[in-house]
């Protein structure tokens, strides 16, 4: 009999929780083969979530995927950011990859343009999260045994003090009213570094938080 072989994806990798949690899911339909990520040169950080790469690089290697890094610049206008994602996909395509795994929740405007960017590539998108209840989804991955820290978070929404924070029952009660416990809309993102989608934990330790462009950034440090 043969074995029926699955099709190859890459899993759009912010390093933090969503994405390693869509990883997750997807494996078993999926051969995911590599996380597509942006790094800001300027930073030597993934992009938005201030993750240092050496941290990154820790990650991808625990969860058994090759890095596919996109580097943009500080600030990146948009053209360049999609004439970038595009050759990073084209190439991998050519790789036979078919398919790009997102962590999106329930945003319908960004899924609306990963489609959009994606649609005549001959490479489909997949949201194995969406519409998934966010309370119940955070409390899931914790259960699960997902460790994360808040590296960023978004101050019109959160005060300063939430970044660095573990990302645990102890942080969803403290949320204010109105913040979606997976951090959705921007209030915050985050670094995962223990879970069931890695090999082993990454220890790490938070070291200075900087106010920067709205934003407050935990610099995560390898421990």
């Amino acid at each position: 009999m043969r074995c029926r072989s699955l099709p190859k994806a890459l899993v759009a990798w912010s390093s933090g929780k969503d994405s390693a949690w869509a990883l997750h899911e997807a494996r078993g339909e999926y051969d995911v083969v590599g996380a597509l990520t942006t790094v800001t040169d300027t930073f030597a950080r993934v992009s938005m979530h201030g993750v240092r790469e050496e941290l990154l690089r820790a990650q991808l290697a625990a969860a058994g995927l090759a890095a596919i890094i996109v580097r943009i610049p500080y600030p990146c206008p948009n053209e360049v950011y999609e004439r970038e994602m595009g050759k990073a996909v084209n190439e991998s395509k050519a790789h036979g990859v078919s398919h790009v795994i997102f962590g999106d929740l329930f945003l319908q405007d960004i899924r609306d343009y990963r489609e959009k960017q994606l649609a005549g590539t001959g490479v489909t998108p997949v949201f194995p999260l969406w519409r998934r209840p966010t309370a119940d989804l955070a409390r899931e991955m914790i259960a699960a045994g997902v460790e994360a820290h808040l590296s960023v978070v978004d101050l019109k929404k959160l005060p300063a003090d939430f970044a660095g924070r573990r990302f645990d029952s102890s942080l969803l009660a403290d949320l204010p009213a109105g913040a979606d416990p997976c951090g959705e809309n921007g209030e915050f993102h985050s670094f995962v570094s223990a879970g069931p989608m890695l090999k082993g934990k990454i220890p790490v330790c938070v070291g200075e938080a900087v106010e920067r462009d709205g934003f407050a950034f935990a610099d995560l440090l390898p421990a």
